[in-house]
């Protein structure tokens, strides 16, 4: 197939950007959406033109650097899906695919579809572990969990980070991200002594990184490829809440 892109070049974090475009042909329906760009960075190096720059690594769809925005969709077009894991039968001969990056003030970009998200990192530095010393490793059987609580820890911990909720929002807002990495700690026993000090922390650095506030819109949710419910965002805001309380007492 034929295609005609519309990508997001910028040199640098201070430099202008805007969008370029380029005809490809030749494109095989099996292609991944990376390894389009592969195809398309051949020819432009070819032409001893400047590559374009997009993150990736494992291209299996759990590392979450693909991060991109396709046709205004954070990951394109089919829900639960990474660029990676997004392959080209999913368009038709002929279309024009705009390809960006991620926007969000916390998210600056360094170049092309390439953005520093080490807020994140910062984010979990500031309270996404547990520090409390259990010594060896325990027996599996040791400390007892509902099947429920291991199940909920589960489902908040398939979060990879990718940043796809602060795309996808409106306001830019990380809550979902957050609420996820604090909900799979705090569904566990081993995470209950630091679970308020953990939200309040790690709440208060997503909000000096410079991420907007949840304002409902479930965006987040419907953008995640892992489908995280925003009922870690409520879970959040309860422990959020609680640890202000605590602090008032």
């Amino acid at each position: 197939m034929n295609l005609r892109l519309h990508i997001w070049r910028q040199a640098g974090p201070d430099a202008a950007g805007m969008l370029k475009t380029y005809d490809l042909a030749g494109v095989s329906e099996h292609m991944s959406f990376l390894e389009m760009l592969d195809v398309l960075n051949e020819q432009l190096m070819e032409k001893g033109e400047e590559p374009v720059a997009f993150d990736h690594d494992c291209r299996e769809g759990i590392c979450g650097t693909c991060g991109m925005v396709i046709n205004g969709r954070p990951h394109g077009p089919h829900a639960r899906t990474t660029a990676c894991q997004l392959h080209m039968r999913s368009f038709k001969d002929g279309d024009e695919i705009y390809i960006e990056p991620w926007r969000a003030k916390a998210f600056p970009v360094v170049r092309d579809l390439v953005v520093d998200r080490s807020s994140f990192d910062r984010i979990i530095q500031s309270g996404g572990f547990i520090s409390v010393n259990t010594g060896n490793a325990q027996d599996g059987n040791t400390i007892p969990i509902p099947k429920r609580d291991a199940d909920k820890a589960m489902d908040a911990a398939a979060c990879i980070g990718c940043g796809a909720c602060v795309a996808a929002c409106p306001n830019a807002s990380a809550m979902l991200f957050v609420g996820a990495k604090a909900g799979h700690l705090s569904s566990l026993p081993q995470g209950q002594a630091e679970r308020l000090s953990r939200a309040e922390s790690m709440v208060l650095t997503m909000d000096a990184e410079g991420f907007g506030s949840c304002t409902n819109h479930y965006e987040c949710e419907a953008a995640c490829p892992k489908g995280i419910s925003v009922e870690f965002i409520a879970m959040l805001n309860r422990d959020y809440t609680a640890a202000a309380r605590v602090g008032r007492d």
